[in-house]
């Protein structure tokens, strides 16, 4: 069993300035309105949600995430990958309450699906979504793009597995094993797939497996994923869930709270660096495919800024209070409604950020 950090628990905590520091324009979808109802929709009718998660899925404004993330997108793709979105933060929310069994078991399934979506027989509500967004999705996508969202979508259960594994075990890992695991958890690489769908990109795999171009995907998965867990720590740590960069951090640096968020926001602005370090050593491989390759970083930066500023416009971290965090950089800390691991005594600030978390594999 690991343990976390103890010190005093703060009545508030500190958020950095990400938004301010992430240089990509904010671009907007102008489908998202009519397109995000259809979608809530489908879901809805897809799939029985009770009274309580029916109002966390309205709160979570999954359409306007999506305007902001694939902002060329025609009318017809930016269903889709609405229904994408809206589809994998259910996803997410079931696969919390879900064993390592279970997890096994619904990726048969969804995995199933992707493989054959015509002639598949899904025998979940989950399976039938799948097949929904997935044929209209792959009726429109180069084999490259299709390939790449089915791959990494098994990474994502794998990852999944294992976190589920974690929490029924109170692991918590290391910050390097964590970061990988994370990679794929957050379900960031079958999105950057969909960036080539919504854009009509059919760009070749040897272009996509350069190691620029695959930095450039980690880069921006990263600060995803390390924003979301600092504007998620919040209702985690409420409810006991350890799977979050900032506990991790704590427990592997003995950190105090506000610290370890100190630190994770450093890591995040580092990305940033990252991702613009990356773009200027991109090699060229002539004007048909430097100007696809050019959309698609594009459409990482959209996602860079669109989930930054997302994350205060959604009810899923700060309720209705998202304007307010944002202006004040500032929430207060809520209350345990589940206990965290054994503690231990923390300390201050770290002496350095480890090199291992800002530079690409």
């Amino acid at each position: 069993m690991a343990v976390i950090p103890s010190s005093p628990r703060p009545r508030m905590i500190l958020f950095p300035d990400l938004i301010a520091h992430c240089p990509y324009p904010l671009r907007y979808n102008v489908h998202c309105e009519a397109a995000s109802a259809e979608s809530k929709t489908w879901l809805m009718s897809g799939c029985k949600l009770t009274k309580k998660k029916r109002a966390a899925f309205h709160g979570l404004k999954g359409g306007l995430l999506t305007a902001m993330c694939y902002p060329r997108a025609d009318y017809d793709q930016f269903r889709a990958c609405c229904d994408w979105i809206n589809y994998l933060f259910h996803l997410d929310n079931i696969c919390d309450e879900m064993d390592d069994r279970e997890t096994v078991s619904t990726a048969s399934e969804i995995i199933g699906a992707l493989r054959d979506p015509h002639a598949f027989r899904a025998s979940s509500a989950v399976g039938r979504l799948t097949q929904s967004f997935w044929g209209r999705v792959s009726a429109r996508s180069s084999p490259g793009a299709q390939r790449r969202f089915v791959e990494t979508f098994e990474l994502f259960f794998r990852a999944v597995a294992q976190q589920a594994r974690d929490r029924e075990s109170g692991n918590i890992p290391d910050l390097e094993s964590y970061v990988a695991m994370r990679r794929d958890t957050s379900g960031c690489k079958p999105c950057w797939a969909l960036i080539e769908y919504a854009n009509d990109l059919d760009l070749p795999d040897w272009v996509m497996e350069h190691p620029c171009v695959r930095g450039l995907e980690e880069a921006a998965n990263d600060l995803v994923t390390w924003a979301n867990d600092i504007f998620s720590y919040n209702v985690e740590q409420a409810n006991g869930d350890t799977h979050n960069m900032i506990v991790v951090v704590q427990t592997q640096e003995k950190l105090d709270l506000q610290s370890a968020i100190d630190y994770v926001g450093a890591l995040c602005l580092g990305c940033i660096t990252r991702f613009e370090t990356l773009r200027d050593a991109l090699p060229s491989w002539g004007p048909t495919i430097d100007d696809q390759l050019a959309t698609y970083i594009e459409g990482l930066g959209d996602w860079m800024i669109g989930n930054l500023v997302w994350s205060f416009e959604t009810e899923r971290y700060f309720g209705r209070g998202g304007a307010q965090v944002r202006a004040q950089l500032a929430v207060a800390l809520l209350p345990l409604r589940k206990q965290l691991p054994k503690v231990v005594e923390a300390r201050g600030p770290p002496a350095r950020v480890p090199a291992s978390c800002n530079r690409s594999r």
